[in-house]
């Protein structure tokens, strides 16, 4: 998946950068599989296999300090149709799961996180695809999602010609990472901190109102930098190590929303061969997929009405002249709505080939023209003696023009 060139990104301490660009050692691929086995094992045994039913889709999210992800989120969900909120790690981490293995004197690590999020992962809603907010963040988390991953295409396998195969569709993977430059994240930190700092204040003057959270990097520029730069160095990183495994989207999230969600949608274009079964792609794959359809539909179209002139500039004259004199006036009539509809008996539409040229002839114009044929049976004659009716059809070509009338060039 083509994504825009992604920016240089200020590099951390040679030291840091040694330690996270590194590959794991055969010690550290070890204790992930071990780790993850552990995870795995629990989780049978817990919900037996034919009930390891993980989302069809999941989409990691990743963002520096001020990307918006909270702000695009529900976008991103709108886009790729899903209906559940979505999964913060950071939220699971404070779940009562997490507190009582705290409360306990243990610590929450990688292994604790990979139970939990993935006994998050096998809830119903989660069924048709989520978006994990804050995950994969060390080298364990994302040797595990590679794991997981295989596991699910086994489960597949297992079932797919079994009646439960159903719940076990070819998985996506979908990593999604809002970028801001370093000037542009720490701007928004500290832009943040004053909207909070101003909520607060007037919370606390009238009592009425939630007070929202406060982090004390939104307040300080060097606090905000260094938060930035952990981003880099530890979730940047641990995204960046998948690229070459997922479907990776770099988004520019610098712009106004509405810019940012026009990329999002760019990124996130329907792509049969990446989403559906292996199996399914097979029996579709002849038709074609809308956009490609449409790549070179303009240039066939000019070349259409070049051919109708030089080989039925007769007949081309003839349907131009039809739709200036009989149809323009009841267009022009309809130019607030932007939809005029037009019913004819015109024998120059009983031409084939002269139908087409209308409906081209729109098109080049800057219309959008579909015509529907009806054939209405007209009685003619009756006989008294048999009751027979005798009856010719009469052909009504109803024809829908639309264009951008005046009422949505106001609305925008």
């Amino acid at each position: 998946m083509s994504s825009p060139a992604e920016p240089a990104l200020p590099s951390p301490p040679d030291n840091t950068l040694e330690k996270t660009a590194a590959q794991p050692s055969d010690l550290e691929i070890k204790d992930s599989a071990l780790i993850f086995k552990d995870v795995w094992r629990k989780l049978e045994e817990e919900f037996g296999r034919d009930q390891l039913r993980f989302p069809k889709e999941i989409i990691l999210l990743g963002g520096a300090p001020g990307s918006g992800k909270g702000t695009n989120t529900g976008f991103i969900l709108q886009a790729r149709g899903l209906t559940c909120p979505p999964i913060v790690v950071s939220t699971l981490l404070d779940s009562p799961e997490a507190r009582r293995i705290k409360d306990a004197g243990m610590m929450v690590g990688d292994r604790e996180v990979l139970g939990i999020l993935f006994r998050e992962l096998l809830r119903p809603e989660y069924a048709d695809g989520c978006i994990i907010d804050g995950f994969p963040r060390t080298e364990v988390q994302v040797d595990a999602l590679k794991l997981l991953i295989t596991k699910m295409q086994g489960l597949r396998e297992e079932f797919l010609h079994t009646p439960l195969g159903i719940h076990f569709r070819q998985p996506t993977v979908h990593i999604m990472v809002l970028f801001v430059e370093e000037h542009v994240s720490v701007e928004r930190q500290l832009k943040r901190g004053e909207l909070t700092k101003a909520h607060n204040e007037e919370v606390r003057r009238t009592g009425t109102g939630e007070r929202w959270d406060e982090r004390p990097t939104d307040y300080d520029p060097e606090l905000a930098r260094r938060r930035y730069r952990v981003f880099k160095e530890q979730t940047w990183d641990a995204l960046q190590s998948l690229k070459s495994i997922f479907h990776y989207h770099f988004i520019n999230a610098q712009g106004e929303i509405s810019q940012v969600e026009q990329n999002i949608v760019n990124e996130l274009k329907y792509q049969s061969s990446l989403e559906l079964d292996p199996s399914t792609y097979d029996t579709l794959r002849a038709i074609p997929v809308a956009s490609e359809l449409i790549v070179h539909a303009r240039q066939e179209m000019v070349k259409r009405l070049d051919c109708y002139q030089f080989e039925h500039g007769e007949l081309l004259a003839r349907v131009a002249e039809f739709i200036e004199r009989k149809l323009m006036p009841i267009v022009r009539r309809h130019a607030i709505s932007g939809v005029a509809q037009i019913n004819t008996e015109d024998d120059l539409l009983h031409d084939p080939l002269a139908l087409a040229m209308l409906i081209d002839v729109f098109s080049e114009r800057g219309y959008h023209a579909v015509v529907d044929l009806h054939r209405i049976e007209v009685p003619e004659t009756f006989d008294l003696k048999t009751g027979n009716i005798t009856c010719r059809t009469k052909k009504v070509f109803r024809l829908s023009i639309r264009f951008e009338g005046s009422e949505i060039r106001r609305g925008h």
